[in-house]
């Protein structure tokens, strides 16, 4: 709807303009048929005092005529203005409110990710082998376990466990990713999530790539493991897990049902903090893009592009306990083709247009 009523208000601007040319062109037809008849008049002296006056009165007429169309013409250009404001008003709460759409789906995935990992620590398995972290049968039973819940969570690329120290001592696709006695020591989830105060605590990265996850981006939670699985118990060992976040937000940033005719011209993105893209319709997100992103006051928000693209944007929410990382959906949605040329068209024919009053102010 907003966009057919910005192309009835550009449509309607250009007619009207074009139907105040053409009053113009034969109010200025009829000045010069009247500046005509005014030097024959003085040609012929006294005889032709009557025709000067019809002359006159010729000009005065077409001057009032053009009066009233250029007044038409800015009260038109003056609707379709505002009307063009609304469309685009009511274009950008949508994109907007779609963007908030789009931060909250992945908030809420992310949620479930901080409570998959405070719960699966205390599972009894991962405890025993933090527990007796050089007993292969406890480290090789948790690796096990691990990867009954992969089997099951889809989602997760891995599942590690380490001990103390910060080494690999299970993880649930050992036969994928061989990460067994790998230091993670001075990985910054792993040491977040030994500073954890509890049982109820969490760490969370940003997205980024892991080289001993086949250069995948993940997004890792981590927390430490606790003796006997409780809350306050002594800290025993870390665990991390690392959220498939290409495939997963991929389908987020995928799952808005845009009309087949706008869809090719929009384009939906996660922006982190800092305004890097880490997820994007068009799949482009891999390449270390930056989004310029003109930020307000408001947590939701849009505003337009010079070229005519109207940008909605959403803060994260956060959702339940989860915080949140400052992250925003953006959409972006270009202008239809027809809108495009209509404002290449007005922007060409002003010249023009200007050209011809100052013709007319001159003759």
């Amino acid at each position: 709807m907003p966009e057919r009523i910005l192309n009835a208000a550009t449509k309607m601007s250009e007619l009207t303009t074009a139907k105040v040319n053409e009053i113009q062109n034969v109010t200025k037809a009829a000045k010069i048929l009247a500046l005509n008849a005014l030097i024959e008049a003085s040609r012929a002296g006294e005889a032709g005092r009557g025709f000067a006056v019809v002359a006159n009165e010729v000009n005065s007429i077409s001057q009032q005529v053009t009066s009233i169309a250029n007044e038409l013409q800015n009260l038109f250009a003056t609707e379709a203005r505002d009307l063009r404001a609304t469309a685009q008003m009511v274009r950008g709460a949508r994109l907007s409110d779609l963007a908030l759409y789009v931060i909250e789906l992945i908030d809420r995935n992310l949620y479930e990710r901080s409570c998959d990992v405070r719960w699966w620590a205390t599972d009894s398995a991962v405890v025993d082998g933090c527990a007796d972290p050089e007993n292969d049968k406890a480290t090789n039973w948790a690796s096990k376990r691990l990867g009954v819940i992969l089997d099951s969570y889809t989602v997760y690329l891995d599942l590690w466990v380490a001990d103390c120290n910060g080494r690999v001592i299970a993880n649930g696709r050992p036969d994928r990713y061989r990460v067994k006695g790998l230091d993670v020591s001075n990985e910054p989830w792993f040491r977040q999530a030994m500073a954890t105060r509890d049982g109820t605590e969490y760490s969370v990265a940003d997205i980024e790539r892991n080289q001993h996850l086949g250069g995948r981006s993940t997004a890792t939670y981590a927390t430490a493991v606790r003796a006997e699985g409780e809350a306050d118990g002594e800290i025993i060992g870390a665990m991390g897990i690392f959220f498939d976040w290409e495939s997963q937000a991929d389908s987020v940033v995928n799952s808005i049902s845009f009309a087949e005719e706008e869809a090719p011209r929009t384009r939906v993105m996660i922006v982190d903090r800092n305004y890097n893209v880490i997820a994007a319709s068009d799949g482009m997100s891999s390449r270390g893009e930056r989004f310029a992103l003109q930020v307000s006051e408001n947590d939701k928000d849009s505003y337009l592009l010079e070229d005519g693209s109207i940008v909605g944007f959403a803060l994260t929410p956060g959702y339940e306990t989860y915080e949140g990382l400052g992250w925003r959906g953006v959409i972006v949605q270009k202008p239809r083709n027809d809108l495009r040329t209509a404002r290449r068209h007005v922007a060409l024919t002003k010249p023009v247009e200007r050209a011809r009053e100052l013709e007319t102010v001159e003759s």
